[in-house]
């Protein structure tokens, strides 16, 4: 992920079954050469969860990238795991996924 400007903070794990998810229990980068698997996430300037990366022994295992609607409202998510097809999913305005919508 190259979200060059944003801030890089590390996470134990995530939680949540709604998107964006929460990503749980920080830990200082000194840290992470005790760990075989970590979250990598990056937030915007207004603190917003902008994507995500799980590594695992050293390779990017899933990602997960956000945006929002003007009114702070997920927008998009775009999900990559590990040797799959990427899926994208749109929302609207009220956080409802869009009808119709195709796995890109």
């Amino acid at each position: 992920m190259t979200d060059t400007g944003q801030d890089c903070r590390f996470f134990v794990s995530y939680t949540g079954v709604k998107l964006p998810l929460r990503l749980v229990t920080a830990i200082a980068p000194e840290q992470l050469s005790n760990r075989n698997t970590f979250i990598r996430g990056y937030f915007d300037a207004a603190g917003a969860l902008t994507g995500f990366e799980k590594v695992v022994y050293g390779e990017i295992e899933l990602t997960h990238r956000y945006s929002y609607h003007a009114n702070g409202m997920l927008s998009r998510a775009e999900i990559v795991m590990l040797e799959e097809d990427p899926v994208t999913l749109n929302f609207d305005e009220a956080g409802a996924p869009v009808a119709g919508q195709d796995a890109a």
